[in-house]
């Protein structure tokens, strides 16, 4: 049996900066174990810009971020173990994991941070009518093909999704020669961030249908057509507005989800709206002593987020390791209402605040001159105006101590006023 003070499941953003901030905390046994055979996780292929703007106020590549910390992490003589896959943890705080080099291991922890990223839907869980040929990737499988492998996945592309991935795909596609037709997104707003619209369609000239789906794949051995429709307010494909895009690839950016069958085998409790854990300000779950941070609680735009609430949850594993976290008298709830869909975390425990609580939420709609207003019952202790709100973009809200000064209730609600929907 190994004994380690915190184990951090992922080895991607999420785990380098929850290791590096709990031994910056004073816990020195730590050990982060990864499935993949080197550290950085998705940042290492996405090889684009725009990262980092944030946390080193500078705009570095996928690599380059992925790449500070995992030095750090080497410098600190952070221990940790490659191509190593974890097959249980259980509620009391124990790991089973597997490689090639140790073969089965056992390990036990005082703590332990999950930080398994997500994965992204597939065209089984959409349903998209139509034959089975080749030529069909979920984006993030296309990116690393091209970008790790050096594989060309396709030379005439449609892409259903507009999330990020999708977008940066399709202007890294057309910058390898690749014809993009277009890209197909079911919702009437697009699931990216604006900058990824103007950067990657915009500029390139390729057009996005909001409001229309796949219907049909054509192909045997390959993928030879692709039929797109508008859809109405129920999503239901409308008769007539057929469109067929000749084309050799259909990519997939229809949406993330948190990769939590971990948490699921521990009785972690889940979000049924995020799809992650449930978390507290501290980013521990509803087990003592098991945290989580990052895409495996809920799915973020930036990584620079993703390196704050990591922080966040080493840290505190650190003060949990250390006896340091204060038992709580009265937890209070989050909750989102009137256009909030969810808000993370879902529980707050004031004793163990330190400066600030970081409200991290997403909407359900696109709404203009709209106001975020916290509330404790009927009383608002904050308003925060808002010219633009969208479901692709996530929305912070910071309480100081002072604002949480006098909190009479046991939930926390954050709710829309005056929202003008598009």
């Amino acid at each position: 049996m190994l004994k380690y003070d915190i184990v951090v499941v992922g080895g991607g953003p999420a785990g380098l900066a929850a290791a590096i901030e709990a031994k910056k905390n004073g816990t020195d046994n730590i050990l982060v174990i990864e499935r993949d055979r080197e550290l950085g996780g998705i940042l290492q292929q996405c090889i684009h810009n725009g990262f980092g703007l944030h946390v080193f106020k500078e705009e570095l590549t996928g690599p380059e971020y992925a790449e500070r910390f995992i030095n750090e992490l080497k410098e600190l003589g952070i221990e940790y173990k490659l191509d190593t896959m974890v097959l249980e943890m259980t509620v009391d705080k124990k790991i089973r994991a597997i490689n090639t080099t140790d073969g089965y291991m056992e390990i036990e922890a005082k703590a332990i941070v999950l930080a398994m990223g997500c994965r992204e839907r597939t065209r089984g869980a959409i349903n998209i009518p139509g034959t089975r040929p080749a030529g069909i990737f979920t984006a993030g499988t296309a990116q690393r093909f091209v970008n790790m492998e050096g594989y060309m996945v396709g030379k005439e592309v449609v892409i259903l999704g507009s999330g990020d991935i999708g977008l940066i795909m399709a202007r890294r596609m057309t910058l390898e020669g690749a014809k993009v037709h277009a890209v197909v997104e079911l919702m009437p707003y697009s699931g990216g961030l604006t900058r990824n619209i103007v950067q990657c369609l915009d500029d390139y000239n390729i057009p996005l249908y909001l409001s229309h789906t796949v219907i049909d794949i054509k192909g045997n051995d390959r993928v030879e057509e692709v039929v797109i429709a508008q859809v109405d307010s129920n999503r239901k494909p409308i008769p007539g507005t057929e469109k067929t895009y000749k084309c050799d690839t259909l990519l997939l950016s229809v949406g993330l989800i948190p990769e939590n069958e971990l948490s699921i085998n521990a009785s972690v409790q889940l979000d049924p709206i995020t799809g992650g854990p449930i978390v507290k300000q501290s980013m521990e779950t509803s087990i003592e002593g098991i945290f989580a941070c990052g895409n495996v609680v809920h799915v973020h735009d930036l990584v620079d987020w993703v390196t704050e609430e990591s922080r966040r949850a080493g840290k505190n594993a650190a003060k949990y390791v250390q006896g340091k976290l204060k038992p709580c008298k009265k937890p209070i709830k989050t909750k989102g209402e009137n256009g909030v869909r969810y808000i993370v975390p879902q529980v707050v425990e004031l004793e163990n605040i330190e400066e600030k609580l970081t409200l991290m939420m997403r909407v359900d709609n696109i709404y203009h001159n709209a106001k975020l207003l916290v509330k404790d019952g009927e009383r608002v202790i904050k308003s925060i105006k808002r010219n633009h709100l969208a479901p692709g973009e996530m929305e912070t809200v910071n309480l100081t101590l002072k604002d949480l000064e006098n909190i009479s209730g046991d939930e926390l609600t954050v709710t829309l006023e005056f929202g003008e929907v598009k």
